[in-house]
């Protein structure tokens, strides 16, 4: 027994002082080994802003037959309202049309206060995206169909039909 203790008390005195190194294979709190972080390095090579945007670029020209003019969309626009009947019923229409737009904004931000609600409406939209999807874009002969309603959709709205 005295052999034990004086085996083991030469241990304790060898462990104490003997100078402790810090474990770099083992993180106190963690039995996994430590691994060092990897550097990070980028295989692809960005391109430049110049080459991203090369195709984007434009040029001004002073050319002065430009498509566009300000000033005959103006007058366009003077001559269709001199040629209207019934302005009074245009500003009220545009006006409804606003307050309509203002509404729908508070009822749409008041709905997206309520916690679950947003997240249904989401759901219900992917649903009818789908139906639609699968209605009128998936086969050749519901694409036509489609377009013939759009096209007398049209004819309705331009006054032609």
């Amino acid at each position: 027994m005295a052999t034990a203790y004086a085996a083991g008390a030469s241990s304790m005195v060898a462990a104490i002082s003997r100078p402790r190194l810090p474990s770099a294979s083992f993180h106190p709190r963690f039995s996994l080994p430590y691994l060092p972080p990897r550097p990070i390095s980028l295989p692809l090579k960005l391109p430049s802003d110049s080459n991203r945007f090369s195709s984007l670029q434009t040029k001004a020209s002073s050319d002065e037959s430009s498509p566009v003019d300000a000033g005959e969309i103006f007058s366009d626009l003077k001559e269709k309202w001199d040629a209207l009947e019934n302005k009074s019923t245009v500003l009220l229409y545009g006006g409804g049309a606003v307050v309509a737009v203002w509404l729908s904004s508070i009822i749409v931000s008041a709905i997206n206060s309520v916690p679950l609600l947003p997240k249904i409406m989401e759901l219900v939209g992917l649903g009818y995206t789908g139906w639609f999807v699968y209605r009128y874009l998936l086969f050749k002969s519901s694409r036509k169909e489609l377009a013939a309603d759009v096209e007398t959709l049209k004819k309705k709205i331009a006054g032609t039909e």
